[in-house]
Formats: structure tokens, sequence, C-alpha cells
């Protein structure tokens, strides 16, 4: 086995890579993709054709779903087609039109249950990671039924909880390639929430903070849909004043680093068993320590008193809100460094993606 690799990264035809605006998965699949061209190993992407990441794009539909226009009518036929296009690239040894590539090593899938198939009629290794919650009923009989020439990626032991006999290849949590989070040193004077505008999320209770604190809250999230619009009608339209509480919208990339840079601290008041919660490392890269519900993945992100606060009762987050300020932002930043770079992410994939062409060489099981 060479050094070099050749993976094909499989990231949702929702959301271009890197997102245009709000996008966790396709975040990652780009971060990831970077990452790995930077290791010297070949990537193909299977993206939607407005995507840019490192290495070769492999388009699978005109336009990433979300912000197509008119909407699309079934996602599930695009799907259909990221997976035959897969398909033949492995058939073939080609992924695309141009000139022949080698063969992919290791497919690695960022795209839920719809790439599961595979597992049962190709040879060539599969990792999923899986970016979801585990604990829907409907869901964990898939992942439970779909094992086969793969292994299962989680991105938080919170994640696992809900289904720990699923055959677990690796944990790696989320890294961020740092240079594009600047540093900022000084703590800022207003409460930031990024995502989006959804119960899960729970951006009213950020709202709550704020009043608790009486530090302003900018809030920058994405509406989905006629459930985010209600929600964000009934819940926090009539807080918004455009001072102490202000909507900003969805932001870019290119936004995002002053937008969490230049606050106070990041607002995380979620109430469901979140994965992983990328933009709590996103915070702590620019320095900003967190305040958050000690749900799904937060207990391993954040260290209370350290890095933010954790508390499950919104009214002590608005008192803790209060103490940001003592909180080092260097330590935040160092946090980011030692545990969430893009650097160690890549490297433990790495070491994913070997060991389980390794197992396959021997005939090992994958469960």
């Amino acid at each position: 086995m060479t050094d070099s690799l050749h993976i094909a990264l499989l990231a949702p035809p929702f959301e271009s890579v890197p997102p245009r605006l709000y996008g966790g998965t396709e975040r990652v699949v780009d971060h990831l993709a970077r990452g790995l061209v930077q290791a010297g190993h070949e990537v193909s992407v299977f993206a939607s054709s407005d995507s840019h990441p490192a290495g070769r794009l492999i388009p699978v539909t005109d336009t990433a779903l979300r912000l197509r226009n008119p909407p699309v009518q079934d996602a599930s036929a695009i799907q259909l087609s990221l997976l035959l296009k897969l398909q033949a690239s492995l058939s073939t040894g080609n992924t695309g039109t141009d000139s022949p590539r080698r063969p992919i090593d290791i497919i690695h899938n960022h795209n839920d249950f719809w790439m599961l198939p595979l597992t049962r009629n190709v040879q060539v290794p599969m990792l999923t990671t899986l970016h979801g919650r585990l604990d829907l009923p409907d869901s964990l009989p898939a992942w439970r039924e779909a094992r086969g020439n793969h292994g299962y990626i989680s991105i938080s032991r919170a994640q696992r909880q809900a289904a720990p006999d699923l055959p677990w290849a690796a944990n790696i949590p989320h890294g961020l390639p740092l240079e594009q989070y600047p540093y900022h040193p000084r703590p800022g004077s207003y409460l930031a929430f990024l995502g989006r505008i959804c119960p899960e999320k729970r951006p009213e209770w950020a709202v709550q903070i704020a009043q608790q604190s009486g530090i302003p809250l900018k809030i920058a999230a994405k509406i989905e849909g006629k459930a985010g619009r209600d929600w964000y009608d009934e819940k926090i339209k009539p807080h918004v004043d455009g001072r102490f509480i202000e909507y900003v919208g969805e932001i870019s990339d290119r936004e995002k680093g002053d937008f969490l840079g230049n606050a106070l601290g990041l607002a995380f008041p979620i109430d469901w068993p979140e994965p992983f919660g990328l933009v709590m490392i996103e915070a702590l890269a620019c320095g900003t320590p967190v305040l958050a519900r000690p749900c799904g993945s937060v207990p391993e992100v954040l260290t209370h008193g350290r890095t933010g606060f954790i508390a499950h009762d919104v009214q002590e987050l608005g008192r803790l809100a209060r103490e940001l300020p003592a909180l080092s932002r260097a330590i935040c930043r160092h946090e980011a460094e030692v545990r969430f770079s893009l650097t160690r992410m890549t490297e433990d994939y790495l070491h994913a993606y070997r060991r389980i062409r390794e197992l396959g060489e021997h005939g090992e099981s994958r469960h």
C-alpha cells in the first residue's frame, strides 16, 4: 500500500462545498478536502456543480438544492444520481470525463443513508461519518441494517450513546483551518447567536440570556421554510428592536470571523442532543467563550469555567454571561489549536482510512 490515497468524499447536495451561507456537513467536507490535498492525497468531491472544493469536483446537480430557484421537486432523484455517478466511477476507474485517474482507494460518505447500498456490492472500503442524531426511532434500524464493507465514524462520544452497537471505526471531532478564524484578543460588547431558527437551537432562549444579563444580542441565523418563519415570527421577532436584540440574517464565511470574534460570548442554549456543534469551535478559534446548555456533545467540547460556562437553566446562563470577561480568550484560542485543528482532524481520518484498508487486505471483519 502506497502512502498516497485517492479518496472520494460524498457531500450532501443540499448546500455547495463550501456553503455560500449556512451549512455544517458541507463545511466539514470542504475543510477535510483541503486538509487531505495539503497532505498530498488525491481527492474527488461528489457535490453540487456550484461547489469549489480542494481536489477534483464531480458534479451531481447543477446547483445546491436549498438555494435552487425554482425549488427542487424530488431530492431523491438527485441522491440517486450521486449514487450512480459514484458506481460508474468505481467500475471504470475514472472520476470524470477528461482523463482517467487512479482508482478510488477509499469512499468517505458524508451523505447520510443514501450511499449505504454501495456497501453490499462494491469492494472499495467505505467509511460513513454520521453527522446527525441517532436517537430517532425511524432512522436507527437503517443504520443497523446497512452493515457491510464499511465502518461508521462518530463526531462525538455523546452521539454514540443512542446506538453503541453500531460498527464504529473511530470517533473524530471536527477540525478547522484556523487561518480562516482570526484570533480576537479583546472581548466585544454583545452576545452572538449563530445557527438556525428552530426549536432545537432555541434562539428565543438566547434572547432570554441577553435580557437576563443586560448584554445585547446579535442573531445571525438561517430561517428555512414555513416552520422556521413561523418560529421566528412568534418567538424572536417581537423582541427584535435593531439595538438590544438585532437580527442580521444569514452570514457568509467571510463575515463569520468578525461576527464571532467581536462578540463577548457565543450563546448556544440548545435543546436537543447536539452531535457536535461546529459553531462552538468556530467561536473558540476566534477567542470567544461559549454559553451553553449541557446537551449532547457540549461537555466534550467545552470546559466549564475555562472555555465557557455550561448550565441547564437559562436564567443561570444569563447570570454567568456577566462573568465572560473573566475568561481568557487566549485559552479559548489555544484549545482550538490543540484539539480542533484541521491538521488533527485530517490525521485522524487518514489513520481511519489506512486502518480500514488494512482490515480489508487481511480479510478481517469491520463490524
